[in-house]
């Protein structure tokens, strides 16, 4: 990692991509971040990258997180370097993510709200149950 004459982590030229990810708040831990890069959740101008991978200001980033059924990627260009991680807001300033990534999301988030539409919010009261009961007999 090298640095300006400035001491504070705004003179960052390049930080490892594991550390900056973690300082953005993407992950917890800089180990899930690690796991994360090497199972190819994150990549770096279109492919994968390895942990130790050195990113500077304007670099684009695609990141994947969430489990298999809720995934949602990101495309996000960093904006700065932080080797120290900071609250939400601090965080924010890090990245931007582009326009083209958050209608892509709001896209699938709206696709899984409508396949959600079929189940109830919640599970029949005794009664309801009862009349369920009675509408399946009555059917049959």
């Amino acid at each position: 990692m090298k640095k300006n004459t400035d001491d504070n982590n705004q003179g960052l030229v390049k930080i490892r991509l594991d550390k900056w990810l973690w300082a953005a708040r993407f992950y917890r831990t800089r180990t899930l971040a690690k796991q994360a890069i090497e199972s190819g959740r994150v990549h770096y101008a279109g492919s994968r990258v390895k942990t130790s991978k050195e990113i500077s200001v304007g670099d684009e980033l695609t990141i994947r997180q969430g489990s298999a059924t809720a995934m949602t990627e990101k495309t996000v260009v960093v904006e700065a370097l932080s080797a120290q991680r900071g609250n939400a807001t601090a965080a924010e300033v890090l990245y931007s993510e582009t326009k083209e990534s958050e209608t892509r999301r709001a896209y699938y988030a709206e696709q899984r709200k409508l396949a959600n539409l079929a189940r109830p919010d919640n599970k029949p009261n005794k009664k309801e149950r009862r009349d369920l009961q009675r509408f399946k007999s009555n059917q049959d």
